[in-house]
């Protein structure tokens, strides 16, 4: 819980200063690029959040992976800090925390789709217009295909869950059966 409230507070704070920059896109794009490093190398990830590693030593080695990947000063100096405050290991926390806060600020929210099988892209164009009339809002898909599912698609948006899989339909008509 604690961790999580920090995640969320360093991504605001990140937040409203790319936004006061105007660089969100960029930032949120760079940010991306940290995490990805961070997700390849555990070992990284614990050290930069090692509450025994010297805060100097941390810095040093956020600052040098900024600088190799070529990131604007802002994420550098950025995950620097976090890292030397001992929370490099919760970047990805903070990532996906600033990417629903520049989701929001845009107006668009975000649907997790498992599908039987993947998508087209005028299939993916439809679910999320038809999702984005329910919510009200522009809908963004973030797709994972899923053979468990005998076929169509399970979308969670919000609190919101459309189940239009065949397993969910089985589910649906074997209850009715049960109630009589």
């Amino acid at each position: 819980m604690k961790s999580q409230h920090a995640a969320r507070s360093y991504a605001r704070a990140l937040f409203e200063l790319a936004r006061e920059r105007g660089q969100v896109q960029t930032t949120a794009r760079e940010l991306g690029s940290m995490v990805e490093v961070l997700e390849g190398d555990a070992e990284l990830r614990q050290f930069l959040g090692q509450p025994g590693v010297a805060a100097a030593a941390k810095r040093a080695v956020a600052s040098e992976i900024a600088e190799r990947l070529r990131v604007a000063p802002l994420i550098r100096d950025f995950v620097s800090l976090v890292s030397e405050h001992g929370r490099g290991d919760q970047l990805p926390d903070i990532a996906q925390v600033f990417g629903g806060l520049v989701d929001a600020d845009a107006g668009r929210v975000r649907a997790r789709v498992r599908t039987a099988v993947a998508l087209g892209d005028q299939d993916r164009a439809a679910l999320a217009a038809r999702l984005g009339a329910a919510v009200g809002k522009t809908v963004v898909i973030d797709e994972r295909v899923d053979p468990s599912l005998l076929g169509g698609f399970v979308a969670e948006v919000g609190g919101l869950v459309a189940d239009g899989s065949l397993d969910g339909q089985l589910a649906r008509i074997k209850e009715r059966l049960e109630r009589g």
